[in-house]
C-alpha cells in the first residue's frame, strides 16, 4: 500500500535544493499575505451575492471571518473599516451587530472613519424595531469618542421614555457609560433626575436598570448622594420576584443605601427579602446575605438577630454543593460571617472538612474554618480529621495542617495537652518538613505555657538532624536557649548550629545570638566561651544592622549589669492568644458590608483592592446598634486602656515624660553609672571596645527626635518572634 510522505516547506526545500528563504523576507512574505488576506475578505465582503441573496448570507459570512480575525488580534482588519461603515445601511440587525461590534473595537483607533458611522446610528435611533433603536444606542455610549458621546445626550432623554421596556433599560444604562466618559456632561444635564423619575416604571427590569445606573454614578462620584427611604426601599423589594436574577442583584445591593430609622423597619425589610436566600444564583444569595448583615447593625431584638442568623446558614452551605470557584468564594465570606456572627455556622463544622478532590486553595480555605469552629466540644473530632490531613500528599497542605493543631493548642487551653500527643504522633513519623512545622508551633505552645510540657523537649532534640528550614531552626534554637538550665548539653547542642553560623539567614543568626546570651546568663560555666566569639561575629562580621543592634546592646548589658541583663533578656514576653486570627474590628466592619465581592477574597479593606471603590462605613441613625459595633467596642476597649494607663502615670513617681531636661539627666545618670570593668572580655574597656568592633569615644544618646520618657528597661520582641502565624 502506497503511504504519501508528508513533509513541510523546508524539507522540501532540502529536497529539491532550494536555498531557504531568508528571515527579512520572511515577515515581508507573511505581510503580503495578510494584505491578500484583507483583500479577499474586501471582495466577499462588497460583493452582492446576486438577486437570489434577498438575506445577505454572503455578508454575514463574509462579517463572521472579518469579527473571528478581529477577536484573535488580527489588527490588519482595521483596513476594511469603510468597507464595514458602507455595509452598516443593509437593513438586517444581524449585520448591523457585527458592524456595529467592529465599529466599537476600531474607532478610537481610526476615529476619522469612525464619524462617518455617526449619521447611520443616529438614524437608526428612530428605527421601528426596539432591537434596533436599543443596539444602536448601546453602540453610541460604548465608544469613548467626543463626538460620539455628545451626540448621544439628546436621543438618550427621548429614549428613557420610550415605549418599549427593553429601550428604557438600555437607555438607563447608557446614562452611566455616559457618565463614566464624560461626568461633567451629564451632571450638567438633567440625566439624573431622569433616572430618578425611572425608579417609578411599572416595568420592574427598567427598575432595576435605574437602580443599577445609579449606583454605578454613586461610586464614581463625589458629589452626589445616594438615598434611599423606607416607602422606597419597600416598594423596590415588592417588585424583586418579578425581576430577573440580574435585577434581584441590583435591587438587593440599592438595600445597603437604605439606612433604617427604625429597629421595626430593619427587621420587617430583612424578613421581606428572606425567600432570595434559596435563589438558584449564587450572586443573589450572597447579595442578600450581605443585606440581611447590614440590616442586623439597626435591630436591637436578640430573637430577632438569632432566627436571621439560623435562615442563614442553610444557604451558605448549599453553595459548598456548587463548583470550586463559587466554593471558595462562599468559603471566604464564610470567614468574615463567622468573626463577626459566630452563632450563623457554629453547629456545621463536619461541612467544612475536605474532600478529596477539593482544590488545595479550598482545603486551605476550609482549614481555616475549622480553627474558627473548634471548641472544647469537638475538639476529639477536630483532631482525628487534621491528623489524617497531617497524612496527605500535598505537602503544602499538610504543613498547614500541622500548624492548625498546634494552633488549636494555643486556642483551646483545656485541649492543649491532647493536640501536644497529636504533635508528638506526627514527630514520630520522622517525616521531615512534618517534624519542622511541629517544631516552629510547639514553640509557640511553650510561650503560652510556660514552664509545662517540658517533658517533649527531649523529643524535640532527638530530630535535630531533620531541621534544615530557617523557621525550623531558629525555633528549636529559642527552645534551646530558653530552657538552656534543663538540657544538660544545651551548650553542646547550641555549638553545633554556630558550626555553620556564616551560611546560616538573619533569622537563625538572631536566634543563635540570643540563645547564647540566655545560655550565659542561666549557666555562665558553659558559655562564658561561647558568648564573646558569638557577640564578636554579630557586631564584626555581619552587614545586617538588625544583628549588628542587638549584639552591641547585649554586649553593653552584660558587661554592665548582669542581673539587669537577666531581667530583660529572660523577662516575661507577650501573651499569645489566637485573637491575632481575627481581622481588626474597623476592617471587618467593612469587609461585612461587601460580602460577596471581590474584596472579601483578599480581606482586605475595599479602596485597598479597588483604588476608585468607596470605603463603605455603618451610617448613623437612631436605630443604629453601636454596642454591638466592632469598632465601637475596640474603641470603647482603647478609651479604657488610656484611662488606666494615665491613672498609673498620675500615681507614679516617674518625671513628666514632657520636660526634656529631666528625661536627658535621668539618661546621662544611667549610662554614667555603668560600671564596666576592664578586660572583662566584653568590650568593657575603651580599648577593648576599639579592639572588638565599637568605636573608641562613641557615646550613646537619647535621640531627641523622638517622643522622650523616663529611661527605664524594657522588653523587646523581635518581629515574627512567637506571633502565631497566618494560614
Amino acid at each position: 500500500m502506497f503511504i504519501p510522505y508528508m513533509y513541510n516547506v523546508r524539507e522540501n526545500d532540502r529536497m529539491h535544493n532550494h536555498p531557504p528563504i531568508p528571515t527579512p523576507y520572511r515577515s515581508l512574505l507573511f505581510a503580503r499575505q495578510q494584505q491578500g488576506k484583507v483583500a479577499e475578505l474586501r471582495l466577499e465582503l462588497n460583493t452582492s451575492g446576486g438577486k437570489k441573496d434577498k438575506n445577505f448570507s454572503a455578508k454575514k459570512i463574509a462579517l463572521k471571518k472579518i469579527v473571528a480575525n478581529m477577536t484573535m488580534s488580527n489588527n490588519d482588519m482595521v483596513a476594511l473599516f469603510p468597507d464595514i461603515v458602507g455595509v452598516m445601511g443593509v437593513p438586517s440587525l444581524e449585520i448591523k451587530k457585527m458592524c456595529f461590534l467592529y465599529l466599537v473595537n476600531y474607532a478610537r483607533a481610526k476615529p476619522e472613519i469612525a464619524l462617518k458611522a455617526l449619521p447611520i446610528l443616529v438614524n437608526d435611533l428612530d428605527d421601528s424595531n426596539p432591537l434596533m433603536r436599543a443596539l444602536a444606542l448601546r453602540t453610541l455610549s460604548y465608544i469613548h469618542v467626543r463626538q460620539f458621546v455628545e451626540a448621544t445626550l439628546t436621543p438618550v432623554k427621548s429614549l428613557l421614555r420610550d415605549s418599549d421596556p427593553y429601550v428604557r433599560k438600555t437607555a438607563a444604562f447608557c446614562v452611566a457609560k455616559l457618565y463614566d466618559h464624560d461626568r461633567t456632561l451629564v451632571e450638567s444635564s438633567d440625566l439624573i433626575d431622569r433616572l430618578n423619575l425611572m425608579l417609578r416604571d411599572e416595568n420592574p427590569t427598567v427598575v432595576s436598570s435605574a437602580l443599577a445606573a445609579l449606583m454605578d454614578i454613586w461610586e464614581r462620584s463625589e458629589s452626589i448622594k445616594l438615598t434611599i427611604d423606607y416607602a422606597n426601599a419597600s416598594k423596590i423589594v415588592q417588585i424583586l420576584p418579578d425581576c430577573s436574577e440580574w435585577g434581584q442583584t441590583y435591587i438587593l445591593e440599592a438595600l445597603t443605601s437604605y439606612v433604617p430609622q427604625d429597629t421595626s423597619e430593619a427587621a420587617l425589610l430583612a424578613d421581606r427579602i428572606t425567600p432570595r436566600l434559596s435563589h438558584t444564583n449564587s450572586a443573589v444569595v450572597l447579595t442578600c446575605i450581605r443585606v440581611i448583615l447590614y440590616l442586623m447593625n439597626y435591630i436591637d431584638s436578640d430573637r430577632t438577630i438569632a432566627a436571621l442568623c439560623a435562615k442563614l446558614s442553610p444557604p451558605l452551605v448549599t453553595l459548598l454543593s456548587k463548583g470550586p470557584e463559587i466554593q471558595y468564594l462562599a468559603l471566604r465570606n464564610a470567614l468574615l460571617i463567622l468573626q463577626r456572627r459566630p452563632e450563623v455556622l457554629r453547629n456545621d463544622i463536619r461541612v467544612f472538612f475536605c474532600k478529596y478532590n477539593d482544590p488545595i486553595y479550598v482545603k486551605v480555605t476550609k482549614l481555616e474554618l475549622i480553627f474558627m469552629l473548634a471548641s472544647e466540644k469537638n475538639i476529639r473530632e477536630v483532631l482525628t480529621e487534621l491528623r489524617e490531613y497531617a497524612t496527605e500528599i500535598d505537602v503544602h497542605f499538610v504543613r498547614k495542617s500541622v500548624r492548625a493543631i498546634g494552633k488549636l493548642a494555643i486556642k483551646i487551653e483545656p485541649a492543649a495537652k491532647l493536640c501536644i500527643t497529636t504533635l508528638l504522633e506526627l514527630v514520630a513519623t520522622k517525616v521531615s518538613y512534618i517534624v519542622q512545622e511541629a517544631t516552629v508551633v510547639i514553640k509557640n505552645i511553650f510561650r503560652k505555657y510556660p514552664n509545662q510540657y517540658e517533658s517533649i523537649i527531649s523529643t524535640l532534640c532527638e530530630n535535630l538532624d531533620s531541621l534544615d528550614e530557617p523557621e525550623a531552626k531558629a525555633a528549636m534554637i529559642w527552645v534551646i536557649g530558653q530552657y538552656a538550665d534543663r538540657i544538660d548539653n544545651a551548650e553542646v547542642l547550641l555549638e553545633d548550629f554556630l558550626d555553620s553560623w556564616s551560611d546560616e539567614t538573619h533569622e537563625v543568626q538572631l536566634a543563635l545570638l540570643t540563645a547564647t546570651v540566655k545560655l550565659f546568663i542561666q549557666r555562665p560555666t558553659k558559655g562564658q566561651e561561647m558568648v564573646p566569639r558569638v557577640l564578636k561575629w554579630a557586631t564584626e562580621d555581619t552587614d545586617n544592622p538588625d544583628l549588628r543592634d542587638r549584639g552591641y546592646m547585649y554586649w553593653r548589658l552584660l558587661s554592665s549589669n548582669p542581673a539587669l541583663a537577666k531581667s530583660i533578656v529572660m523577662g516575661g514576653k507577650p501573651a499569645i492568644t489566637a485573637e491575632s486570627e481575627k481581622l481588626d474590628p474597623v476592617t471587618l466592619e467593612e469587609m461585612c458590608l461587601v460580602v460577596g465581592t471581590l474584596a472579601t477574597v483578599y480581606l482586605k479593606p475595599v479602596h485597598t483592592v479597588f483604588r476608585s471603590a468607596r470605603s463603605r462605613r455603618l451610617i448613623d441613625s437612631p436605630a443604629l446598634q453601636k454596642q454591638h459595633m466592632p469598632s465601637w467596642q475596640a474603641a470603647q476597649q482603647a478609651k479604657l486602656l488610656t484611662e488606666q494607663q494615665l491613672a498609673g502615670a498620675g500615681a507614679g513617681s516617674s518625671p513628666n515624660p514632657n520636660d526634656q531636661a529631666d528625661v536627658l539627666d535621668e539618661a546621662d545618670a544611667l549610662f554614667a553609672g555603668m560600671q564596666l570593668v576592664d578586660n572583662d572580655g566584653f568590650g568593657g574597656s575603651p580599648a577593648a571596645q576599639g579592639e572588638q568592633g565599637v568605636q573608641g569615644g562613641q557615646m550613646y544618646i537619647v535621640n531627641q527626635g523622638q517622643g522622650l520618657g523616663t529611661v527605664q528597661p524594657t522588653v523587646h520582641v523581635q518581629n515574627g518572634e512567637g506571633d502565631l502565624l497566618s494560614f
